[in-house]
């Protein structure tokens, strides 16, 4: 399983690091500031998950699943920009990778964890 965690960590911090270059060199906005502010609001739900994705916890698995999405969605707008195009493939490659990897911990983590009683 850590190597499973190990996988998930490195592809969440490749998209961190995917949009913090993007953001910061590629479409750098006006002021420092206001660059700083949109980037953490763009890697805010890759960052909500952390702490939970850290520990194992299947919800926080569930969610990073699920926020991958959204960064795949993005990658899609942004492959059809011919300057941008190398990057869109990686933000698909990590996103996808991110969320296939994700769902098979939940489903490694709920076989290991046996039948639940509800």
């Amino acid at each position: 399983m850590k190597g499973w965690l190990f996988i998930i960590l490195v592809m969440l911090g490749s998209l961190v690091s995917l949009t913090g270059m993007r953001q910061f060199f590629l479409e750098p906005l006006a002021t420092p500031a206001v660059n700083t502010v949109w980037f953490f609001i763009q890697i805010a739900p890759l960052l909500l998950t952390v702490p939970g994705v850290m520990q194992g916890q299947l919800k926080s698995m569930f969610l990073l699943c699920m926020v991958s999405t959204l960064y795949f969605i993005h990658g899609i707008l942004v492959i059809f920009d011919p300057a941008l195009f190398w990057f869109g493939t990686a933000e698909l490659f990590f996103s996808l990778g991110l969320c296939s990897v994700s769902a098979l911990f939940v489903r490694k983590l709920r076989e290991f964890n046996g039948p639940q009683d509800d």
